[in-house]
């Protein structure tokens, strides 16, 4: 366990957490932390957290584990006397919705899985985290993210072509990171387990958004795990791209309100 998690929080509705993409971590949910919680606060408790080793949760000492950073999440709804929640992850943080669903099922009231997939790596993906894992450590710096992911394929084409200034405010994000949490992250990544069949024992609303151009994880992998959930809507977002949460934030926010009435009115 990590001692202190850091979260950015607004409102006091429908207790919602939202869990980062790689590398970045909460600034990446300023719309829906400023959006989500409409005009009175009662639309959502929003609940931005940064996962160990990002933002402002420090690493600590374990052994890369997405494990580890479910349990921390199931910590922090203790903490803040929280006994269901809505828990929702883009891309990284989607494995850790779902290592959640599978260690922690009872703390769910729904489930939003965001450009991310339910299958494990292939051996050749797990390569490539391994050769950025000792590649970042070995420079101590992460330019080899910025230089392979930013602005593609983080972003769409559509968000790189018409929206230039999204490109800048992820470039800061990522510079932002570790090498060190950057290495574990992809550590941690690397060896989780496949989760479809964890996904078809979840017993609560849920919602998978995908970016029609996410290139990183496509469409296709978002209607593999909505084959497989039981009580769930997919919803593809035109002309976005892999961090569909901030290329496409109104559309994003659409949907995500549309899982909490949903799961309101259980």
């Amino acid at each position: 366990m990590t001692d202190r998690i850091s979260v950015r929080e607004a409102g006091h509705g429908t207790p919602l957490v939202l869990l980062h993409a790689f590398p970045l971590s909460s600034r990446m949910w300023r719309d829906q932390l400023d959006e989500l919680p409409g005009a009175d606060g009662s639309g959502a408790r929003v609940l931005a957290v940064d996962l160990r080793g990002f933002g402002g949760t420090e690493l600590g000492e374990d052994e890369p584990s997405l494990d580890l950073l479910a349990d921390d999440v199931a910590l922090l709804l203790d903490r803040a006397g929280i006994e269901r929640a809505v828990v929702g992850g883009l891309s990284m943080g989607g494995y850790v919705a779902m290592a959640l669903a599978r260690r922690h099922p009872d703390r769910l009231s729904g489930l939003l899985l965001a450009d991310t997939k339910a299958t494990a790596d292939t051996d050749q993906a797990r390569a490539n985290r391994e050769r950025i894992a000792a590649a970042v450590l070995a420079r101590d710096s992460v330019r080899l993210l910025v230089d392979e992911q930013v602005p593609s394929p983080l972003l769409g084409a559509t968000s790189v072509q018409e929206r230039p200034r999204l490109a800048e405010r992820v470039q800061a994000m990522v510079e932002e990171a570790s090498p060190e949490a950057v290495a574990w992250a992809q550590r941690a990544m690397a060896s989780r387990p496949d989760s479809l069949d964890v996904l078809a024992e979840v017993r609560v609303p849920a919602l998978v958004v995908v970016g029609e151009e996410d290139a990183i994880t496509p469409p296709g992998d978002a209607e593999a795990m909505a084959a497989v959930l039981p009580d769930v809507v997919l919803t593809v977002l035109p002309a976005v791209g892999h961090l569909s949460a901030i290329e496409s934030p109104d559309a994003f926010n659409w949907a995500v309100r549309g899982l909490l009435a949903r799961v309101e009115g259980e």
